[in-house]
């Protein structure tokens, strides 16, 4: 389990810190410190996102 997700942890950080970059800005939130919270955020969530869907993919 732990090479698809790895793989789907690639997508699925990128798009999560995509989602808070765009929810930062949208905010008003437009300097560097709330930018790099938000996509740090969005990393961190990843990894159980990325775990839970290759375990329903595998099961």
């Amino acid at each position: 389990m732990s090479r698809l997700m790895m793989i789907l942890f690639s997508m699925i950080s990128t798009t999560l810190m995509g989602i808070g970059i765009i929810i930062a800005l949208v905010t008003g939130h437009d300097t560097l410190q709330p930018i790099v919270v938000a996509a740090a955020i969005g990393f961190v969530l990843a990894l159980p996102v990325a775990w839970y869907v290759a375990k329903q993919i595998e099961s």
